[in-house]
């Protein structure tokens, strides 16, 4: 069984900083992908930023040069640095695990997996 468990939101002021984390658990062999996604009230989700396994990222223009990803393959963890943050990201943060390859080495599957979300709000 295949868990993804999101830490690290909160309250912050504008301008301020938070780290979010996100960690993959079970009996995993690999992970072809990990990134983090938003979604604001009334809004679709949207893509923030996501790293392969060859450490290739990607981030949306709206989060460039503020925040930062980054990953512990060791831990199958990914982090989230977000600094410099503005009202307009205040979002449930959800943390996706893309191309999880788990099971036995005889019976495994290939699936992609998402957190519960941790509330990130920015205000004054």
């Amino acid at each position: 069984q295949v868990q993804v468990v999101e830490s690290g939101g909160g309250l912050v002021q504008p301008g301020g900083s938070l780290r979010l984390s996100c960690t993959v658990s079970g009996s995993i062999f690999d992970i072809a992908a990990m990134g983090w996604y938003r979604q604001a009230p009334g809004k679709q989700r949207e893509l923030v930023a996501t790293i392969t396994r060859g450490g290739r990222i990607n981030y949306a223009d709206s989060v460039k040069g503020r925040f930062s990803i980054s990953k512990d393959n060791a831990k199958n963890t990914v982090y989230l640095q977000m600094n410099s943050l503005k009202p307009e990201d205040t979002a449930v943060y959800y943390c996706l695990a893309d191309g999880v390859v788990a099971g036995t080495p005889s019976h495994s599957s290939v699936a992609d997996y998402w957190g519960q979300g941790t509330q990130v709000t920015v205000s004054s």
